[in-house]
Protein backbone atom coordinates (compact mmCIF):
# COMPACT_ATOMS: atom_id res chain seq x y z
CA UNK A 1 0.00 0.00 0.00
CA UNK A 2 0.91 3.84 -0.56
CA UNK A 3 2.02 4.72 2.59
CA UNK A 4 0.95 8.39 1.38
CA UNK A 5 -2.58 7.63 1.03
CA UNK A 6 -5.79 7.63 2.93
CA UNK A 7 -7.85 5.52 0.40
CA UNK A 8 -6.42 2.29 0.82
CA UNK A 9 -6.69 1.87 4.42
CA UNK A 10 -10.12 3.19 4.59
CA UNK A 11 -10.88 0.41 1.98
CA UNK A 12 -8.64 -2.02 3.82
CA UNK A 13 -10.69 -1.34 7.37
CA UNK A 14 -14.05 -1.57 5.41
CA UNK A 15 -13.02 -5.04 4.30
CA UNK A 16 -11.87 -6.06 7.60
CA UNK A 17 -15.38 -4.63 9.23
CA UNK A 18 -17.34 -6.48 6.73
CA UNK A 19 -15.30 -9.97 7.78
CA UNK A 20 -15.67 -9.33 11.05
CA UNK A 21 -19.45 -9.10 10.42
CA UNK A 22 -19.60 -11.94 8.27
CA UNK A 23 -17.92 -14.52 10.30
CA UNK A 24 -20.34 -14.01 12.94
CA UNK A 25 -23.33 -15.11 10.44
CA UNK A 26 -22.49 -19.04 10.64
CA UNK A 27 -23.39 -20.97 13.78
CA UNK A 28 -20.10 -21.35 16.04
CA UNK A 29 -22.43 -23.56 18.63
CA UNK A 30 -24.28 -26.61 17.76
CA UNK A 31 -26.17 -29.24 19.70
CA UNK A 32 -29.61 -31.38 20.32
CA UNK A 33 -31.74 -30.97 23.18
CA UNK A 34 -35.42 -32.53 23.66
CA UNK A 35 -38.76 -31.02 24.98
CA UNK A 36 -41.82 -31.93 26.54
CA UNK A 37 -43.77 -31.10 23.48
CA UNK A 38 -41.58 -30.54 20.15
CA UNK A 39 -39.54 -33.63 20.75
CA UNK A 40 -35.83 -33.06 19.61
CA UNK A 41 -34.51 -30.38 18.08
CA UNK A 42 -31.11 -29.07 17.12
CA UNK A 43 -30.06 -26.02 19.32
CA UNK A 44 -27.48 -23.70 16.74
CA UNK A 45 -26.15 -20.58 17.99
CA UNK A 46 -24.92 -18.22 15.58
CA UNK A 47 -21.80 -15.95 16.01
CA UNK A 48 -23.65 -13.01 16.93
CA UNK A 49 -25.94 -14.67 19.81
CA UNK A 50 -22.66 -16.13 20.90
CA UNK A 51 -20.19 -13.17 20.76
CA UNK A 52 -22.43 -9.79 20.04
CA UNK A 53 -19.88 -7.54 20.74
CA UNK A 54 -17.67 -8.90 17.56
CA UNK A 55 -21.06 -7.17 15.62
CA UNK A 56 -20.26 -3.96 17.53
CA UNK A 57 -16.42 -4.09 16.90
CA UNK A 58 -17.51 -4.39 13.22
CA UNK A 59 -19.86 -1.72 13.45
CA UNK A 60 -17.15 0.50 14.87
CA UNK A 61 -14.44 -0.86 12.53
CA UNK A 62 -16.88 0.80 9.62
CA UNK A 63 -16.89 4.51 11.43
CA UNK A 64 -13.83 4.31 12.23
CA UNK A 65 -12.77 3.92 8.12
CA UNK A 66 -14.94 6.79 7.52
CA UNK A 67 -13.50 9.08 10.06
CA UNK A 68 -10.04 8.01 8.70
CA UNK A 69 -11.09 9.74 5.79
CA UNK A 70 -11.86 13.06 7.39
CA UNK A 71 -9.88 13.71 10.51
CA UNK A 72 -6.16 15.51 11.08
CA UNK A 73 -3.29 14.30 12.71
CA UNK A 74 -4.79 14.01 16.12
CA UNK A 75 -8.32 12.21 14.32
CA UNK A 76 -5.35 9.63 12.81
CA UNK A 77 -4.02 8.82 15.72
CA UNK A 78 -7.84 8.57 17.90
CA UNK A 79 -8.68 6.54 14.92
CA UNK A 80 -5.69 4.07 15.26
CA UNK A 81 -6.65 3.53 18.97
CA UNK A 82 -10.31 2.54 18.68
CA UNK A 83 -9.48 0.20 15.72
CA UNK A 84 -6.91 -1.86 18.21
CA UNK A 85 -9.68 -1.37 20.75
CA UNK A 86 -12.05 -3.11 18.69
CA UNK A 87 -9.65 -5.39 17.44
CA UNK A 88 -9.36 -6.76 20.59
CA UNK A 89 -12.76 -6.85 21.17
CA UNK A 90 -13.38 -9.34 18.41
CA UNK A 91 -10.61 -11.47 20.03
CA UNK A 92 -12.25 -10.94 23.44
CA UNK A 93 -15.32 -11.67 22.16
CA UNK A 94 -14.47 -14.55 20.32
CA UNK A 95 -12.33 -16.67 22.80
CA UNK A 96 -15.00 -15.67 25.73
CA UNK A 97 -17.77 -17.05 23.46
CA UNK A 98 -15.57 -20.39 23.67
CA UNK A 99 -15.94 -20.49 26.68
CA UNK A 100 -19.79 -19.85 27.35
CA UNK A 101 -20.49 -22.20 24.62
CA UNK A 102 -22.31 -24.23 26.77
CA UNK A 103 -24.04 -21.72 28.75
CA UNK A 104 -25.52 -20.19 25.43
CA UNK A 105 -26.40 -23.70 23.97
CA UNK A 106 -28.41 -24.75 27.27
CA UNK A 107 -29.96 -20.89 26.95
CA UNK A 108 -30.75 -21.18 23.26
CA UNK A 109 -32.29 -24.83 23.88
CA UNK A 110 -34.37 -23.22 26.56
CA UNK A 111 -35.94 -20.67 24.33
CA UNK A 112 -36.75 -23.76 21.51
CA UNK A 113 -37.66 -25.97 24.30
CA UNK A 114 -38.73 -24.59 27.41
CA UNK A 115 -36.23 -27.02 28.97
CA UNK A 116 -32.26 -25.98 29.19
CA UNK A 117 -31.19 -29.47 28.89
CA UNK A 118 -28.83 -30.69 26.48
CA UNK A 119 -28.93 -34.13 25.21
CA UNK A 120 -25.15 -35.00 24.58
CA UNK A 121 -22.02 -32.86 24.09
CA UNK A 122 -21.69 -29.24 22.26
CA UNK A 123 -19.94 -28.92 19.44
CA UNK A 124 -18.03 -25.97 18.76
CA UNK A 125 -17.66 -24.87 15.10
CA UNK A 126 -13.95 -23.04 13.98
CA UNK A 127 -14.99 -19.91 13.81
CA UNK A 128 -14.43 -18.37 16.76
CA UNK A 129 -10.59 -19.22 15.95
CA UNK A 130 -11.51 -17.23 12.81
CA UNK A 131 -12.78 -14.47 14.52
CA UNK A 132 -9.49 -14.24 16.86
CA UNK A 133 -7.47 -14.22 14.05
CA UNK A 134 -9.61 -11.55 12.12
CA UNK A 135 -9.25 -9.42 15.88
CA UNK A 136 -5.41 -9.74 15.58
CA UNK A 137 -4.94 -8.56 11.91
CA UNK A 138 -7.37 -5.47 12.84
CA UNK A 139 -4.71 -4.53 15.72
CA UNK A 140 -1.86 -5.21 13.49
CA UNK A 141 -3.69 -3.27 11.08
CA UNK A 142 -4.13 -0.56 13.47
CA UNK A 143 -0.09 -0.70 14.43
CA UNK A 144 0.36 -0.59 10.92
CA UNK A 145 -2.32 2.55 10.79
CA UNK A 146 -0.41 4.57 13.26
CA UNK A 147 3.21 3.99 11.06
CA UNK A 148 1.47 4.80 7.89
CA UNK A 149 -0.63 8.38 8.83
CA UNK A 150 2.63 9.92 9.64
CA UNK A 151 3.58 10.70 6.44
CA UNK A 152 -0.13 11.27 5.28
CA UNK A 153 -0.52 15.46 4.32
CA UNK A 154 -3.09 17.34 6.30
CA UNK A 155 -6.55 17.24 5.09
CA UNK A 156 -7.16 19.94 2.70
CA UNK A 157 -8.61 23.32 3.42
CA UNK A 158 -9.53 24.66 0.02
CA UNK A 159 -13.43 24.85 0.70
CA UNK A 160 -12.52 26.66 3.84
CA UNK A 161 -13.34 30.32 4.18
CA UNK A 162 -10.08 32.38 4.17
CA UNK A 163 -11.65 35.09 6.24
CA UNK A 164 -13.91 34.66 9.52
CA UNK A 165 -16.82 37.05 8.15
CA UNK A 166 -19.72 35.76 7.21
CA UNK A 167 -21.02 36.37 4.08
CA UNK A 168 -24.41 38.62 3.83
CA UNK A 169 -26.33 38.37 0.40
CA UNK A 170 -27.74 41.20 0.99
CA UNK A 171 -26.21 44.46 0.92
CA UNK A 172 -28.56 47.76 1.62
CA UNK A 173 -27.51 50.55 -0.71
CA UNK A 174 -27.95 54.03 -0.08
CA UNK A 175 -31.26 55.38 -0.55
CA UNK A 176 -30.18 58.38 -2.77
CA UNK A 177 -27.69 56.23 -4.98
CA UNK A 178 -29.72 54.77 -8.21
CA UNK A 179 -26.35 53.66 -9.11
CA UNK A 180 -26.00 51.11 -6.34
CA UNK A 181 -29.30 50.54 -6.94
CA UNK A 182 -28.51 49.03 -10.44
CA UNK A 183 -25.35 47.32 -8.91
CA UNK A 184 -27.27 45.46 -6.33
CA UNK A 185 -29.72 44.47 -9.21
CA UNK A 186 -26.84 43.02 -10.81
CA UNK A 187 -25.70 40.64 -8.68
CA UNK A 188 -29.01 38.98 -7.88
CA UNK A 189 -29.83 41.35 -4.51
CA UNK A 190 -32.82 42.80 -4.32
CA UNK A 191 -32.51 46.40 -3.41
CA UNK A 192 -36.11 47.06 -2.22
Amino acid sequence: MNPTRRGPWVLLLLVLAGLCGAVTLPAWVTATATGPVIGTVDVRVTGAAAAPGVIGASLVLAAAAIALGLVGRIGRWVVCVVVAAAGALVVVGALGARAGAVDRAQQRAADLTGVGVLDGDVTLAPWPWAAVGLGVLVVIAAILLLRASAHWAAPSSRHERADQQPVTRRSEPPEDDERATWDALGRGDDPT
